[in-house]
């Protein structure tokens, strides 16, 4: 077996669109398992980096020619030396800033930062003064909250099985 010297940093232009979202996360996974990564880190990075090039492409506009509806998303990520990952996605903005949704119970999207906030040990949004707007995220690993279900599903403590109840 020969060695095999992989980069602890990687950037790439993704469509914006859906098209690129799952080039994005294999080329991540493989970097990252080629890396060392842990599974549980590489697993939630994967997650937090689909989410975020989602919404870059559902509310954000693309990098470069924007005008003409041309262009990309930038994502790009990092091991530091303490063996964290950091995960960013840069596009050109939009109307409005990203926060955490609080979505019914019943609604069918709108969880995405409520996920990366049960992941991820810390995450913000950096704007630049060209209108780019980079959201970033810190993984570590065990850093999962306790409370996962709950954080992503707005609060709702509500348990599958409590459906069944009324069937005894």
């Amino acid at each position: 077996m020969v060695a095999q010297e992989v980069p602890t940093s990687s950037s790439m232009a993704v469509p914006h669109g859906p098209a690129g979202v799952g080039e994005a996360r294999h080329r991540m996974r493989d970097e990252l398992y080629r890396s060392g990564v842990s599974d549980s880190v590489v697993d939630d990075a994967v997650l937090i980096l689909s989410e975020l090039l989602s919404n870059a492409c559902r509310y954000g506009r693309p990098l470069g020619r924007a005008d003409r509806g041309d262009g990309d998303v930038r994502a790009a990520w990092r091991v530091d030396s303490a063996g964290g990952l950091r995960v960013e996605v840069t596009d050109g903005g939009g109307p409005t800033r990203p926060v955490p949704a609080t979505p019914s119970v019943t609604a069918r999207g709108g969880r995405g930062l409520n996920i990366i906030s049960a992941l991820a040990q810390d995450w913000g949004v950096r704007d630049s003064a060209t209108g780019e707007v980079t959201v970033w995220v810190v993984v570590t690993e065990g850093h999962r909250r306790e409370d996962f279900a709950a954080r992503v599903g707005g609060g709702s403590r509500f348990d599958i099985l409590d459906a069944y109840d009324d069937l005894d």
